[in-house]
């Protein structure tokens, strides 16, 4: 047991395996007692030796003191601390001279990092000037070595020779029937440079003025007085015209009377040469009485004509005078759509006498016609309608019996039934109308005839003209195939299918063109007298008289304000924009192109698509070469050769490119009492290339501030006053525009001038077209079966407005003296649809839609004051401008596109080194 025990308190406890309970317990003690020990050594020590270092110090004896800080001079009392001392003191003094050179060198550096910043913007700068001088030497020798090319130097106009009082006489055709331009015209009193004097012989000094038809008369001699070709001087004239027609009847001269007349008037010269004998008729019933009067040279211009009296090329077959002294209701002009009507064709007539009774009569007339009598068709023409009409396939009416008495009429021809009004109600009612030919070819055209023609046009109703041997008015200028259909009388039993091929397209398009003829050449006595003297004139090639152009009163202004820098305007990214042109604007050239379009392009300015082209000697737009210019400003031409730099990345952005190498273009700017808004939006054109000028259009009555300062931007600034307020003076031709661009712009219109420059190069790829930026489109309300203005955003546009767009001057010109004046006096009394007209104009001229560019809807400028566009009335006025316009147009000439123009390498990806065309986001 003792062993046992012993072995338990060896093993440290009590039990199997533990250990004695005493030595855990010395164990804990040993270790507690280690703990509490370091404890107090590491917190009361320190706190002991802080407390008698910071209480040492404060015994009255400062000799005792050992840890307190000291003052210097104590320090310095130190012998191996003096050295210190002025060790430091030297420091001290040095480190402060060192501060102070910093300092200094420091500001040195700042006015040298100036001085370098300096040269290096004025380094940029004259980078940029030796940028510009190079352009211009480069385009200045271009166009150096484009004149020696040309081989051609500035021609001036050669003195103007006058004809002898005494014209020499020249050999007698063997009859006057062979009489043409070359043997029975004199040259030498017309010219080039005559400018066409055109003298007229007062009808009431003779005694056959007695007997004209009052209205007739009258309405001759107001066309005459205004007339630019008509002189008072006889011995300059180029052509002499005397008024024979219509004569009443029963004062009627006789032949041989009138014949004596005629020749003793006194600058017939025995034989009547440059005279024109001008019979109008304004009745289907008029006589033809010249027929027997000896002529001589004299051309003759009537609506009657026998075989053996009309000479092509020489004598003129003219319309009737319907509207003497009235000019025609265009808003009483049905409309050109639907394209069918309720007859597919029309026909009421009466044949008085037959061909075989009537023969006699002209062979006793004329003993000159020759040949047998030509096989009478109008049996076989009844017959054939009257089965057309009873098959009803289609809605037509023929009558050859008039219900009530008819007009009279020539023999052979089919005379007119009815009233006037009643005729023309008909043929509203009828796609097409028959006109038949008289039944003797001998008689190529009669004033019935022509009444039909006219009536027919003036309604839309198509012509179809049964004979093709019938000379129709103005026929060798005027294509007519293009508004009529012209058919044998053989290919009478053909006549209905043919009129049922036809596509509707094709009606409307030759309806259009009828409704152009009539309106051009037939609607008006003066349009009719005009028209007879373009013929005359394009026919001895003399260029036409220039058009009048609006005269620009300038209000006096004071310039030489800098004009600023609008960090929008200068944003071009790194894009150059070209050359600013250091040299003085220059205006489109003159007086290269009258006599070769003239001469040359007779068929094509007389019968593109509608335009007033009689008023104008030729179109400013070739259809083959759409690309070149022909200037109209001043009734002249221009057609340079040449083209332009080409390529991409510089050479492109550096040159103007194009088919035009030299242009530039005019800044119109419609203004109205905003000055500031005005001064900023001129501020914004400065140094802004090709700018020639600007020309303000002050339209308020109210003068500008006397003490306002207009900015210098480069150009000069012309500021125009106006009669009255009046938007349809944004497009006069003002004589102060001499380029053939217009950029018409609002004051308020907010644009950059890349964008202006990207506009003005499609515009002279474009130049027949308006090209612009904000686009807007007509659409139709089926509800109220009307047409409506749309601004809203849309895939499509039909107009490009003119508040920011570039046009060509010749629209300027047809939109103050030609488009009708209905739709001017709209957009003046709502004052608002100046650019919708614009629109329809060119639209109706070319039948080409307009073209916008850039991605931009919108270009007011932010802040600026509202317009007339922001009331509530104004697009309700938008939507009757363009139902009025519809109505006096016909139709609805405007056409829709769907896509915008963009550069050639607008988006592409290209290398570092390489520049785009040109870059918009």
């Amino acid at each position: 047991e003792l062993m046992t025990g012993y072995t338990m308190l060896r093993n440290g406890g009590v039990g199997n395996g533990g250990q004695p309970w005493v030595l855990r317990w010395s164990s804990r003690i040993r270790l507690t007692w280690l703990s509490f020990t370091l404890f107090i050594i590491l917190v009361f020590f320190p706190l002991i030796a802080h407390y008698y270092l910071t209480t040492i110090d404060d015994a009255d004896d400062a000799g005792k003191r050992i840890f307190g800080p000291r003052t210097g001079n104590e320090l310095c009392e130190v012998k191996h601390v003096q050295d210190l001392c002025r060790i430091r003191e030297s420091v001290s003094e040095e480190l402060l001279q060192l501060e102070a050179k910093r300092q200094e060198l420091n500001s040195e550096i700042a006015k040298l990092n100036l001085k370098i910043e300096a040269c290096k913007k004025s380094i940029e700068n004259a980078k940029q000037d030796l940028l510009q001088l190079k352009n211009v030497i480069s385009q200045t020798e271009h166009s150096y070595k484009e004149l020696m090319a040309q081989n051609q130097p500035k021609l001036s106009l050669p003195i103007r020779l006058l004809p002898d009082k005494d014209d020499a006489t020249f050999p007698l055709p063997k009859s006057n029937r062979n009489c043409r331009l070359h043997n029975c015209f004199d040259y030498s009193r017309c010219p080039l440079t005559s400018g066409f004097p055109v003298y007229v012989y007062n009808s009431d000094d003779y005694p056959f003025g007695s007997s004209l038809d009052p209205l007739i008369k009258q309405a001759f001699e107001a066309t005459v007085r205004t007339n630019v070709y008509v002189t008072e001087n006889a011995n300059i004239a180029c052509v002499y015209i005397i008024l024979v027609g219509e004569m009443q009847e029963p004062v009627m001269p006789k032949p041989t009377e009138l014949e004596q007349q005629l020749h003793s008037l006194p600058y017939w010269r025995t034989d009547g040469h440059n005279h024109l004998i001008i019979n109008l008729s304004r009745k289907s019933e008029t006589q033809n009485f010249i027929y027997n009067i000896s002529t001589g040279r004299a051309m003759i211009a009537q609506s009657t004509f026998y075989d053996v009296q009309y000479r092509p090329g020489f004598d003129i077959v003219v319309s009737p005078l319907v509207h003497a002294m009235s000019e025609p209701n265009f808003l009483e002009i049905p409309p050109q759509v639907p394209v069918k009507r309720k007859y597919l064709f029309s026909f009421q007539g009466e044949k008085i006498e037959s061909l075989r009774s009537s023969l006699q009569e002209v062979r006793s007339f004329e003993e000159e016609i020759e040949g047998n009598a030509p096989a009478d068709y109008d049996d076989r023409i009844i017959t054939t309608l009257k089965a057309v009409q009873d098959s009803k396939l289609d809605f037509v009416l023929v009558e050859f019996t008039c219900k009530n008495q008819p007009k009279a009429s020539l023999p052979t021809e089919w005379a007119l039934c009815g009233e006037r009004d009643d005729r023309l109600e008909l043929l509203k009612l009828s796609t097409f109308a028959l006109i038949i030919t008289p039944g003797d070819t001998h008689l190529v055209i009669s004033a019935g005839c022509a009444m039909r023609l006219f009536e027919a046009l003036e309604v839309g109703a198509i012509p179809v003209i049964l004979g093709e041997q019938v000379q129709l008015p103005y026929n060798d200028v005027i294509r007519w195939n293009e508004a009529a259909l012209i058919i044998p009388k053989p290919r009478i039993t053909e006549v209905h299918f043919l009129l049922r091929s036809i596509s509707d397209n094709d009606l409307l398009a030759m309806r259009r063109q009828g409704r152009f003829l009539w309106e051009t050449y037939f609607s008006t006595s003066d349009n009719v007298f005009s028209t007879v003297l373009a013929i005359i004139r394009t026919r001895i090639q003399i260029p036409a008289a220039p058009i009048r152009e609006e005269a620009a009163v300038e209000i006096p202004h004071r310039s030489g304000k800098a004009a600023g820098t609008d960090p929008n305007m200068a944003d071009n990214g790194d894009l150059d924009l070209g050359p600013v042109e250091t040299e003085p604007p220059y205006a489109s050239p003159k007086y290269l192109r009258n006599f070769t379009l003239t001469a040359m392009d007779i068929y094509r300015n007389w019968n593109s698509a509608p335009g007033p082209f009689h008023l104008f000697p030729y179109t400013p737009f070739d259809p083959v070469l759409p690309s070149e210019a022909k200037f109209l400003g001043s009734g002249t031409g221009f057609r340079p050769i040449g083209g332009g730099a080409g390529g991409s990345g510089k050479e492109f952005q550096a040159a103007l490119g194009g088919n035009v190498p030299r242009e530039q273009f005019t800044v119109v700017m419609l203004t109205y009492e905003r000055e500031e808004v005005l001064m900023n939006s001129l501020e914004r054109l400065n140094g802004l290339p090709y700018l020639n000028k600007v020309v303000v259009v002050w339209n308020s009555p109210k003068l500008p501030s006397e003490d306002l300062l207009w900015p210098d931007i480069g150009v000069p600034i012309m500021v125009v006053r106006t009669e009255k307020n009046s938007l349809n003076n944004r497009f006069l031709p003002w004589d102060e525009i001499e380029t053939e661009a217009i950029l018409s712009i609002d004051d308020d219109a907010h644009l950059r001038h890349d964008e202006i420059m990207f506009g003005f190069r499609v515009w002279r790829e474009a130049r027949d077209r308006i090209v612009g930026f904000p686009g807007r489109y007509h659409a139709w309300d089926i509800p109220h079966q009307s047409w409506l203005y749309n601004s809203n955003y849309s895939c499509e546009l039909s107009m490009v407005l003119t508040g920011a767009a570039f046009f060509h001057k010749y629209y300027a010109y047809l939109y103050s003296y030609v488009m009708p004046q209905a739709i001017r006096d709209m957009v003046d009394e709502y004052i608002n649809c100046e650019d919708i007209a614009m629109n329809f104009l060119v639209s109706h001229l070319t039948r080409k839609p307009p073209i916008k560019v850039t991605s931009r809807w919108t270009f007011r400028c932010p802040g600026c004051p509202q317009a007339l566009s922001h009331d509530d009335s104004h697009f309700h006025e938008r939507h009757k401008c363009i139902n009025f316009f519809v109505k006096v147009y016909g139709y609805m000439p405007l056409l829709y596109t769907q896509f915008r123009v963009d550069s050639v390498l607008f988006k592409t990806r290209l290398p570092h080194d390489k520049t785009k065309c040109f870059k918009f986001i």
